[in-house]
């Protein structure tokens, strides 16, 4: 298979021979996902964003889909229509890469930066298929696009201050554009001290420190054809985790990728992107700054992926078509020690993911079929296949304890397909979908051995005979716009068959101390989660207006109980005032009474709470350059309160006065 691969490279790397074929077409792409556009230092024209330094997690909370599942104050764990990492496919620019810690202390939005990117791609469902299998939908943090500006030499320099936390921020942009070659090089320091709660109450092991430097540069070899290479290398170090018992010293990634672009609107193929890429991921937790743990602890982890894809995009007559093929290859390996308090006593040792080497190749095809101006229909799908073996013989016979009949091997077979019809008028917007979708089990829920769970307070055990988990899904959309009025709804089903989560097994013992058992990953027959949002919004003259949103959410499985983990009723209603160079906005957000709980899986209920916010910012031109200053307060009130991603009921911040500065020199 790995020959397949490298084959599959030197084809899609020559491809462009192919592109040249000449038919006269014109380009009409009708669909487009769902965009946050990263209001960085790229981007600070547009000085309605609250905090041009917020972190990538901010970002991403501000859509109706995402929620940010917090064990502490950096490296949240994205949610997407309330399913997890594991059934999302989250991607930097198209590329695979994989977390190396157990517990998800570092998902894949840890290891980049909002100076790292232009925009997030959202894609709900198997509307988020294009860069790999999913259940809940993928999350793309795109890179910024080729730079032939011809600007010359520019500069940013961005300066950030809250008081809770003592949180500093700093950050350097310097890019130069000529005609043929261009560079970018930024950099983004981060530091907070424990944060507080409402009431000034000091939050333990909320500190963080991180560093995040990239340099992307490109040549243009003629007027279609671009070579362009990346870097990034992301640290965080003294990383506290209050929600968890224990902290991270080391959290480390290199991300490199080297890329072709051919663009030419005169051929079939319009465009052909193709990329090799690499990265590399090193996290360590310990305990060691933890008082009175039973048993001191180390647990190192890593993981590598090698991988590539080629997307090409075409048009004919009234059809746009676009084909993604693609492949990795993922080793995960972690490991726990243990030293007893006894220096007499040996350490124990044991690999938690017993290096685990994931090899993929796929192909993912789209056709959008435009019946005229207003409607369009669009069909998708994706095939791959998808293997797992265990590298470590010791791994294997671990594991062989619970599954006998086990080899190191395991082969799937994954798809999906998806299909939506839009339909738009003057007055409003309208578009149905539906679709179906498989993904494999995890390495953890796979393969992990004797990982604990503090939210339920047990150890689990993967399951590598799991079969894969399957889900429909349809969705609704709606829009009305009348001058200055909006009122739009949206809404998604979905039916998810071998659902997998934690059994309680009674014959076995726990290794953590303390916990309450030992749960095997296995399948619910069928689960069903369910959502809804309403949002609309009013201009009230050219300076004011006011927007709200209002969502609800449902999850159960076919063991009658609550799913784990399902946002309640929430809510944000916000009031905007924005004039030439001055904007500010009030903002009241909460969520409803956690009535829906789950305590078979460890959650309990969730008060209601609601948080007032208020944001200004002011943006100034001094000879030919830009200032911009956000300032702010949040959580007015110094409310003391917790939601429900937020792990084991940590409380989020107490109010917070915040302060951004950038300049950027022209």
């Amino acid at each position: 298979m790995k020959k397949l691969i490298i084959v599959m490279i030197g084809v899609l790397f020559s491809g462009v021979t192919f592109a040249q074929e000449e038919i006269n077409t014109t380009k009409k792409d009708t669909t487009k996902l769902d965009e946050i556009t990263l209001v960085g230092r790229r981007k600070l024209s547009n000085y309605r964003q609250e905090k041009t330094l917020s972190s990538i997690d901010d970002y991403l909370e501000k859509s109706n889909k995402i929620t940010m599942i917090k064990r502490g104050n950096y490296a949240w764990e994205p949610s997407m229509n309330n399913m997890n990492s594991e059934r999302l496919n989250v991607t930097i620019d198209g590329m695979q890469i994989f977390g190396a810690c157990t517990d998800k202390m570092d998902p894949i939005t840890s290891y980049v930066d909002v100076s790292n990117l232009q925009k997030v791609s959202v894609g709900s469902g198997q509307s988020g298929s294009e860069n790999g299998h999913t259940i809940g939908g993928g999350i793309d943090l795109q890179l910024p696009n080729s730079k032939f500006h011809q600007s010359g030499l520019k500069t940013s320099i961005d300066l950030g201050y809250e008081t809770n936390g003592n949180y500093k921020t700093g950050g350097l942009d310097l890019e130069y554009s000529g005609n043929r070659f261009y560079i970018n090089a930024d950099g983004i320091y981060r530091k907070s001290d424990n944060y507080d709660a409402g009431n000034s109450q000091e939050v333990l092991y909320s500190q963080f420190h991180k560093y995040n430097i990239s340099l992307q540069s490109g040549y243009q070899l003629n007027d279609q054809h671009t070579l362009e290479a990346t870097v990034i290398y992301d640290k965080a170090t003294d990383v506290g985790y209050p929600a968890l018992p224990m902290d991270v010293s080391l959290a480390e990634a290199l991300i490199t990728a080297v890329t072709h672009k051919y663009e030419n609107d005169s051929t079939f193929v319009q465009s052909l992107e193709s990329k090799l890429y690499f990265n590399t991921i090193t996290h360590i937790m310990d305990d060691s700054k933890r008082p009175d743990v039973p048993i001191q602890m180390d647990m190192p982890g890593w993981s590598d992926t090698y991988g590539f894809y080629s997307k090409a995009s075409m048009n004919a007559n009234k059809h746009v078509l676009s084909v993604n093929l693609n492949g990795f290859y993922n080793r995960s390996l972690a490991e726990m020690t243990m030293y007893p308090n006894d220096p007499n006593q040996s350490a124990m040792f044991m690999y938690t993911w017993p290096d685990i080497r994931t090899l993929y190749s796929g192909i993912y095809a789209k056709d959008v079929y435009a019946f005229n101006d207003n409607a369009s229909i669009s069909a998708a799908m994706r095939v791959g296949f998808h293997q797992n073996k265990i590298a470590i013989e010791t791994g294997l016979e671990s594991l062989q304890i619970f599954y006998p009949e086990i080899g190191d091997t395991k082969n799937r077979v994954l798809s999906s397909f998806t299909a939506n019809y839009q339909f738009k008028k003057h007055h409003y917007d309208v578009s149905f979908g539906a679709g179906y979708g498989e993904r494999a089990p995890s390495v953890s829920e796979g393969y992990g051995f004797f990982l604990y769970n503090s939210f339920d307070n047990y150890d689990y055990i993967g399951n590598p005979t799991l079969n894969n988990e399957k889900a429909f899904e349809v969705n609704f959309q709606a829009n009305y716009h009348d001058g200055d009025f909006h009122l739009g709804v949206e809404t998604s089903y979905f039916y998810i068959m071998d659902y997998i989560i934690g059994s309680i097994d009674q014959t076995l013992s726990p290794m953590t101390i303390g916990a309450n058992g030992v749960r095997i990953y296995n399948a619910l027959d069928n689960a069903s989660i369910f959502d809804v949002y309403v949002n609309s919004s009013y201009k009230l003259s050219p300076a004011f207006s006011v927007n709200g949103t209002v969502g609800y959410n449902y999850g159960s499985g076919s063991n009658n109980k609550n799913l784990p983990l399902i946002k309640p009723i929430s809510y944000l209603a916000e009031v905007n005032y924005s004039a030439k160079q001055f904007n500010a906005a009030i903002q009241l957000e909460g969520n409803g009474n956690q009535s829906h709980y789950s305590s078979f899986y460890g959650e309990d209920e969730t008060p209601s709470y609601a948080v007032l916010n208020l944001n200004l910012g002011n943006e100034m031109t001094i000879q030919d350059n830009k200032f911009v200053l956000k300032y702010g307060i949040e959580n007015i009130l110094d409310t003391t309160y917790s939601t429900y991603a937020d792990w084991n009921n940590i409380p989020r911040q107490g109010r917070n006065f915040y302060m951004n500065m950038s300049y950027i020199i022209q």
